[in-house]
């Protein structure tokens, strides 16, 4: 399936120009544009960010698999699952007391219930990518892969916690990229961890306004 899925994408695949001595492919200068577009959009808490996540999602998946981060390839397709489903928070998702979903934060239960399933998980992917795969770096892959799937589902709900997460996963995700010379996927994940400062700081405000 996913042999099948790469030799349709060869024509992205071509090299658009090197970087750093490593090339870059047209699958992923229009995936970075799409993936930037979107935490633009999350930044100002627009619901045209899941379709660009969507879009995004399925373009990376092709590019990590074709440089066998698995990992990080499958969880584009999550991604995209979750995409919908938040998609469908922004627009009719409810809180806890009924109202219209809005920017919160987490109860201290939640957040250390969501750190312990983050790290419960990430062994358990690893050994999976190690033993089943020819993962190039599967420690290295699963820790973002799963933290990050947690970072989604609290972005659909509009914790701002998410954001908090994001950074640690961005700056994680920048020496994965680098390892595998996907440089302008590195690139494109440090200014993700410099915005993730910023939709946290953002996010908070935005918490103290409907509190206030």
């Amino acid at each position: 399936m996913v042999e099948t899925l790469l030799d349709a994408a060869r024509p992205l695949l071509a090299h658009a120009f090197v970087l750093w001595g490593s090339p870059v492919t047209w699958l992923e200068i229009v995936a970075f544009a799409l993936a930037l577009a979107m935490v633009l959009a999350n930044l100002r808490v627009h619901p045209v960010a899941w379709p660009l996540a969507i879009a995004s999602s399925l373009l990376y998946a092709l590019l990590f698999a074709d440089s066998r981060l698995y990992g990080m390839a499958a969880l584009q397709f999550v991604f995209v699952g979750v995409a919908f489903w938040g998609w469908w928070q922004w627009l009719r998702g409810t809180g806890d007391d009924g109202q219209a979903l809005r920017v919160r934060r987490m109860a201290p239960k939640r957040r250390l219930a969501a750190a312990a399933a983050t790290l419960a998980a990430w062994p358990a992917l690893a050994l999976i990518l190690a033993a089943g795969t020819d993962a190039a770096v599967p420690w290295l892959d699963a820790l973002p892969t799963v933290a990050s799937v947690t970072g989604q589902v609290l972005l659909a709900r509009k914790l701002v916690e998410n954001w908090a997460l994001w950074l640690f996963v961005n700056a994680l995700s920048v020496a994965l990229f680098a390892s595998q010379a996907l440089w302008l996927t590195a690139l494109l994940y440090a200014i993700f961890a410099a915005l993730s400062v910023v939709g946290w700081r953002r996010w908070r405000r935005l918490e103290g306004a409907v509190r206030g």
